[in-house]
């Protein structure tokens, strides 16, 4: 819970508060249910059916079956296994076909590949900072193990063509990876009507606690797990289960798929009018990502002639960000931002606000009230 002195959170692309009803969930697998839901006593069969409830939790959130649901301990580690497991499993493969705007979570994993003899294709994004699938597609052949692209930007919100490249994938034999952390909750995440065989999700990005996620595995694709120990998991992610952690998952994805048909337009609402307020006051000001094919949620915006960072500084009643959160804290241009062909200069210019369950109506206008001061303030201070 936040103190009524705390500024506006406008950051819940970064990470989201537990729901009451999470934590209410968790509780008791924290204080008595504290048995290895692999042990044979009653202790363990207690744990392990909270577990089986959990991922058919998780798997009606998604779409799929609940043994298609393997928990790990977050974003990073359910896309790891996802991409080092699926091209391990495909020796007489070598290429990936990814983009250029993936999270380091994503990125990292490939660049290991490639520094490992992998063909890695890193696919650009257009102006609106969606991957150009023309050139995804031209680049998936016989040879390639793996397409692998986020549902949803971090930083814009951009809605990625992941059918499309699903659909050549398959075409070519291919297995297809999305990392939909930052889209589950918020916009439909069905993994069949997008067409990937693996699909990873955060907890801390959907209400849940911070150390828990799922990486859905059609059932048949090629994996092999890059941990190795005891069964757990159908032998992917060896390891005991965090029980209270999965457990607080399953119940913020049931919340989150009964609640989206609401929780999307009312989110896309508070944001379209931060940004006509935004777009009112400051004319000049440019919005980062596709109009549209948005996640309903996030705003990334350009001000001109000032640093981003510069302009947060002067606003400590917003807690914002100019970037991911997961990226380096010194001031630079992000590089989804410079993908989309903006120059460093004018890209430290840009922010990133994002709402989330607890965002008002007057929030959004106290908000756009203190940044448009503040940019004020910035640009006469640069032109005296």
């Amino acid at each position: 819970m936040s103190a009524p002195d705390d500024p506006i959170y406008l950051d819940y692309n970064a990470t989201t508060p537990l729901l009451p009803e999470v934590v209410d969930a968790m509780l008791p697998y924290l204080r008595e249910h504290f048995g290895n839901p692999s042990s044979g006593h009653v202790y363990g069969a207690r744990a392990s059916a909270a577990i089986r409830r959990a991922r058919a939790q998780v798997a009606g959130l998604l779409g799929c079956d609940a043994d298609e649901i393997i928990f790990t301990s977050g974003g990073t580690e359910a896309n790891n296994l996802a991409i080092r497991g699926a091209t391990e499993a495909q020796p007489g493969r070598r290429g990936v076909v990814t983009t250029v705007i993936e999270h380091p979570a994503t990125a990292r994993p490939c660049a290991w590949l490639e520094r490992h003899g992998w063909k890695v294709t890193w696919v650009g994004v257009d102006a609106d900072g969606r991957a150009r699938a023309d050139e995804a597609i031209a680049a998936i052949d016989g040879a390639t193990a793996l397409v692998t692209v986020m549902h949803a930007n971090n930083e814009t919100g951009a809605l990625q063509p992941v059918e499309a490249l699903a659909a050549a994938a398959r075409a070519a034999g291919a297995a297809v990876h999305s990392d939909a952390a930052q889209s589950a909750g918020k916009v439909p995440v069905k993994v069949d009507a997008l067409g990937v065989d693996l699909l990873s999700i955060s907890g801390h990005k959907l209400y849940a606690p911070k150390g828990v996620g799922a990486l859905y595995v059609r059932r048949g694709a090629p994996l092999a797990p890059f941990t190795l120990g005891a069964g757990h998991e159908r032998g992917l992610r060896p390891g005991t289960e965090n029980v209270a952690g999965i457990v607080g998952l399953g119940v913020a994805a049931e919340r989150a798929e009964a609640e989206l048909e609401a929780l999307g337009p009312r989110l896309g609402a508070l944001r379209d009018a931060l940004w006509g307020r935004l777009a009112a006051e400051i004319p000049t000001i440019v919005l980062h990502g596709h109009p549209t094919l948005r996640l309903p949620n996030t705003l990334n915006v350009r001000f001109p002639r000032v640093s981003g960072a510069d302009l947060l500084a002067l606003c400590p009643e917003i807690a914002a960000s100019t970037g991911s959160a997961c990226h380096s804290a010194e001031e630079s241009a992000t590089a989804a931002i410079l993908a989309m062909g903006v120059s460093p200069g004018e890209a430290v210019g840009a922010m990133r606000l994002t709402l989330g369950r607890g965002t008002t109506a007057a929030q959004i206008e106290r908000a756009a009230l203190a940044l448009v001061s503040a940019w004020r303030r910035l640009s006469a201070e640069a032109r005296s």
